[in-house]
């Protein structure tokens, strides 16, 4: 069976994904569990089932590769990087590789972000799976999720839950199924 390319973060209601200089210390519930459901998304158990995780330079440079010590993770950069560990760094076409990787033994792709790699994949509509977890919080501005001229991409819900006011959604392309 294909590797799933899957698109996991989250998001402010009002679309980014980080502040303006890279922070996330906004992601975080508002201490509401009035409304939670009784499913989870876990975490644990989705890193579980991916092998390789996919996330931009910035990203890097802020040590978030530091939490996949045992995954092989994919660096998009335009910089030529000598790879080190399981960090391989990517200067080429990442969109390219990963669609070889999918097809290859394993388990599925964690495309971990940020906004402008996740774009390369939006408009190539190579991504199989988002799990899109909304913050009770409009940011006003920072880093978006969505940039301009994408594609047309229907999507299924497949899921949801919420805990203490973040919604989770979990949407797959209508053609996987």
């Amino acid at each position: 069976m294909k590797r799933k390319i899957i698109l996991n973060l989250a998001i402010s209601i009002d679309g980014f994904i980080a502040s303006e200089n890279g922070g996330y210390d906004w992601i975080v519930g508002d201490g509401d569990d009035s409304l939670n459901t009784k499913n989870k998304l876990n975490f644990n158990e989705f890193l579980e089932g991916i092998d390789i995780v996919v996330m931009g330079k910035k990203c890097y440079d802020q040590n978030m590769h530091e939490d996949f010590k045992n995954k092989k993770v994919y660096i998009a950069t335009s910089q030529k990087n000598v790879d080190k560990d399981n960090v391989h760094f990517i200067s080429g076409d990442i969109c390219k590789i990963l669609q070889e990787e999918q097809e290859k033994e394993g388990k599925d792709i964690y495309l971990f972000g940020g906004g402008i790699l996740v774009d390369s994949f939006i408009k190539n509509d190579i991504i199989d799976e988002y799990i899109i977890g909304i913050i009770p919080i409009v940011l006003g501005k920072g880093r978006p999720l969505f940039l301009e001229n994408n594609p047309t991409i229907k999507l299924h819900l497949d899921e949801y839950s919420i805990e203490n006011g973040i919604t989770i959604l979990k949407y797959s392309k209508k053609n996987i199924k």
